[in-house]
């Protein structure tokens, strides 16, 4: 028979919770430590590790929510298996990349946009004159115009416009990938710009052919 939990065992049930969940914590800062981010010395918040992690998992974010948008808008089962890779690994990446922030105790958000890149020059683009300010668009990211215009379409007319947009948006990303590879200090954040410049590297080829096989041209690169 099954004794009912009375009194005198919930100070022993929430005892067990606090102990399983103090072992999480544990176990999460051990993870954290192997992938070189528990260290004594954490990025500052102008770190190019603290800036890229904040500003690309904020363009990865509006790459999910492009994405997204796929499963209800298109017919083509190729272009919903790219969507779906696409959402699933940026979602994951931007998943660490806010952990890392958070761990680190640097804000999620705030902060000039890609200040953390060299001034006047971010990775090959020329920012002159572009709004820096905290929130401002990435190279690559949509407007709030051209998400509106890619959520009226369906058919092969949003696959064209999704394969276009998407195309420039991971063009947009490759370069500040590419400068946190080279001058981020912790290996875990270095490792993850290396894999993203490959995987989107490979992606943006393989979106240029389907756009192409569809009937579309590119948008100039940002």
């Amino acid at each position: 028979m099954t004794t009912p939990a009375g009194p005198g065992r919930r100070p022993l049930r929430t005892a067990l919770l606090a102990v399983i969940a103090v072992g999480l914590v544990l176990l999460g800062g051990g993870v954290a430590v192997a992938l070189g981010i528990g260290r004594d010395e954490q990025p500052a918040a102008d770190s190019v590790d603290a800036g890229f992690a904040r500003d690309m998992s904020r363009h990865h974010l509006q790459g999910v929510e492009m994405a997204n948008l796929v499963a209800e808008r298109s017919e083509d089962p190729e272009v919903e298996s790219l969507a779906f890779d696409i959402s699933a690994t940026q979602t994951n990446q931007a998943g660490r990349m806010q952990g890392w922030l958070v761990l680190w105790g640097v804000p999620l958000t705030g902060g000039e946009t890609m200040a953390w890149m060299p001034a006047g020059e971010h990775g090959g683009h020329d920012m002159a004159g572009m709004d820096m300010a905290p929130g401002a668009l990435m190279p690559g990211m949509a407007t709030e115009e051209e998400l509106a215009e890619l959520r009226s379409l369906t058919g092969t007319e949003f696959d064209v416009e999704f394969l276009r947009l998407m195309i420039r948006h991971h063009q947009g990303g490759f370069d500040m990938a590419d400068h946190a590879a080279e001058h981020a200090d912790v290996q875990a954040v270095r490792d993850l710009a290396r894999s993203i410049q490959q995987s989107q590297g490979v992606e943006t080829e393989t979106m240029t052919d389907m756009l192409t096989a569809r009937g579309g041209t590119p948008l100039p690169a940002p």
